[in-house]
């Protein structure tokens, strides 16, 4: 792999991610793990996964995720699948590698890390030494496994995404923070989950970690270009977008009230291929230099981006 990704950014031009695994997996019939979200399919539904991210590619994306988003130790203990971390996250990046490879394309592949705790409930998350080594561990595998970046996704608080910052860093690999808010009622940026915790407290907790590229992901197209402003304001870096496009679809259960199936929050995607790429548009002219989707977001809302990219950097050039 080269480094035709960093080389893009570096020349100003736009990355295109790709879009939702899990939910991508789920429309096209795979059943959702109610502890461990997408994590499973890399054991059960290995085909399926990589055909996922070579639809993805083939439509245009320049970087794809792995199917890791959910696969720390603790998460998957959960889950039943504790002994066989090694083996999903094995699986999960050799699926992106297959699809990488079969394609032809040079392609960055992202290995995706977050804080999702037990079962979806903060309460269950283990104690800070075991929930640090479980965040290693994943890192070391992703990095050992040849990602050309770590992706941390669904960041939105101050403790356990520092965590997971400092096991990804260490790696030596370029990390991408990947932060999710919201609009409170008030009109303030707050972290997706909880309320209470101003998006801006979560920005200045985790920037000193010194990512290669902050991006707003799993959040709600409408809070998407004032949290740009907001990063913007804090850092000079490398910022991108990949909202949500299906509401509350995964979530923290002690935040929201129910429990975390994922499942009962199911939502139809609440924007077209083409209204997304009008907003990715737009938050390209804001500065946005990494664009996708996240929940919700399929290989023809990729595609719509692409087309959307390729015109502006053609209007540019």
């Amino acid at each position: 792999m080269t480094d035709t990704w960093r080389e893009k950014l570096a020349s100003g031009r736009v990355l295109l991610l790709d879009g939702g695994t899990g939910s991508e997996l789920r429309r096209r019939g795979y059943a959702l793990d109610a502890h461990a979200w997408s994590a499973p399919a890399a054991l059960t539904d290995f085909d399926l996964l990589r055909s996922i991210q070579s639809d993805y590619i083939a439509a245009g994306a320049d970087v794809i995720s792995t199917n890791t988003f959910a696969t720390t130790r603790f998460v998957l203990e959960a889950a039943g699948l504790g002994e066989r971390t090694p083996e999903v996250v094995q699986r999960a990046v050799a699926a992106a590698r297959e699809a990488r490879a079969a394609s032809g394309r040079d392609v960055a592949i992202a290995g995706s890390m977050s804080c999702l705790p037990p079962r979806g409930d903060p309460r269950a998350y283990p104690d800070a030494r075991s929930e640090s080594a479980a965040y290693r561990e994943l890192a070391e595998q992703l990095a050992a496994e040849g990602v050309d970046l770590i992706a941390l996704e669904m960041l939105e608080d101050t403790e356990h995404a520092a965590r997971a910052c400092e096991a990804a860093r260490d790696t030596g690999l370029p990390v991408w923070l990947g932060v999710s808010c919201r609009l409170s009622d008030e009109g303030a940026l707050v972290a997706f989950d909880f309320p209470d915790t101003p998006l801006a407290r979560v920005l200045d907790a985790l920037l000193p970690f010194a990512p290669a590229a902050v991006n707003v992901m799993h959040s709600p197209p409408g809070a998407v270009a004032p949290s740009l402003r907001a990063i913007r304001a804090r850092s000079g870096g490398v910022v991108g977008a990949y909202p949500e496009l299906e509401n509350g679809i995964i979530g923290f259960s002690s935040a929201r009230g129910g429990a975390n199936d994922g499942s009962t929050r199911d939502r139809r995607a609440t924007l077209s291929p083409t209204e997304l790429a009008a907003l990715a548009s737009y938050w390209i002219g804001a500065g946005a230099r990494i664009v996708g989707g996240c929940c919700g977001a399929t290989p023809s809302h990729v595609r719509a981006l692409r087309t959307a990219i390729d015109s502006l950097e053609k209007s540019a050039g």
